[in-house]
């Protein structure tokens, strides 16, 4: 769990979600991280995530949004992807000298058929739509004006980020405080300020008919050039995935073919231990073949696999010496070390 509690400070990092051996938080741990402060308490929350899992970052979001007490962001190094929907949480969103973030749609993979590609389809348009309605809150912009943003795969400097309404300040620049007003009464206001009061509610309050409209805002063109973008680290992580199975499969196969062998058929014994040898087909059945057979059950007359009665009463003749074989003993049996003939034969074979 990437989620820390240490002097009133809440600090986030790593991975967005629960993901294989990946460290990092989840809503559940962000909740309980929560539990620790007083309900009314403001909480400093510092970032520090490259993103994750898209709904998980929507329901982190959500839990710091609803928090009745102040909440602030400091993004420390990078907020990018669901980690810059969290910040959009902050009452307060500060971005740390040399820290960026990053904005973009969501993104996922099928593998099935057509019909699962279209439900991914129709599943990331809309959790796009829904992070383009929160950046919208935040920045004042609209939300067809975040969705061309998320698209393009945008990345932003401290100062950036405030200058797009997506933070309110920098370690080395301080915003000028905003009084509480009701911004949406004038016909001109920064865009900015009208998202503010209406995240904080402010109520209305009549202005002076003689005062002129706040001018409106000068938006900078800040937006960077789009970096192409897919996560060759995931696409290198999903095709490794996809060997294993395959090997794996492959491996399965390769078992099931040998012990399926006519020349198995007696030698069940071999022919599964060269399995684990990782031999192949062609070669187990050449080893298979020059092996000797397991010796079948003597006197076994009627077929079957249980002792033979005519063979149990021929042996106790033998022994009392009455079955015509003059109460000499038994020929001792010949011990053959069939671990050593199988590893011959299967070294004269390459195997």
């Amino acid at each position: 769990m990437a989620v820390i509690v240490e002097d009133g400070k809440l600090r986030l990092s790593g991975y967005v979600g629960d993901y294989y051996f990946e460290d990092g938080f989840t809503a559940a741990d962000v909740v309980l991280a929560l539990a620790g402060f007083a309900r009314d308490e403001e909480v400093d929350v510092y970032i520090n995530s490259g993103g994750g899992v898209a709904t998980e970052g929507a329901a982190i979001h959500a839990v710091l949004r609803d928090r009745p007490g102040p909440t602030n962001i400091i993004v420390e190094g990078i907020a990018a992807s669901a980690a810059s929907l969290i910040a959009m949480a902050g009452d307060a969103v500060t971005m740390s000298a040399g820290s960026i973030m990053m904005i973009h749609d969501p993104s996922g993979y099928t593998i099935g058929t057509s019909a699962d590609h279209s439900k991914t389809v129709e599943q990331l348009e809309a959790l796009a739509t829904a992070y383009a309605r929160v950046y919208a809150e935040k920045s004042g912009k609209t939300e067809a004006e975040c969705r061309e943003i998320m698209k393009r795969e945008t990345w932003l400097t401290p100062e950036q980020a405030v200058a797009e309404g997506f933070a309110d300040a920098t370690t080395a620049t301080k915003a000028v405080p905003v009084a509480a007003f009701d911004y949406r009464t004038f016909d001109h206001a920064p865009p900015r300020l009208v998202a503010l009061a209406k995240r904080k509610n402010w109520a209305f309050q009549a202005r002076d008919p003689a005062a002129p409209p706040a001018p409106p805002r000068q938006k900078e063109k800040t937006m960077t050039e789009p970096t192409g973008g897919e996560d060759a680290a995931e696409i290198k992580r999903l095709r490794e995935e996809l060997a294993q199975m395959k090997a794996a499969t492959q491996d399965r196969e390769r078992r099931d073919a040998i012990l399926a062998l006519d020349e198995a058929k007696g030698r069940e014994a071999q022919a599964k231990a060269l399995c684990d040898t990782g031999i192949t087909i062609e070669q187990a059945k050449a080893v298979l073949a020059a092996a000797p057979k397991a010796a079948a059950p003597e006197d076994d007359e009627d077929g079957d696999d249980l002792p033979d009665p005519k063979a149990y009463e021929r042996s106790r003749a033998a022994g009392a010496g009455l079955g015509g074989g003059g109460g000499n003993p038994p020929k001792a049996k010949v011990k053959i070390d069939r671990a050593a003939i199988f590893a011959a034969r299967a070294k004269q074979v390459g195997a």
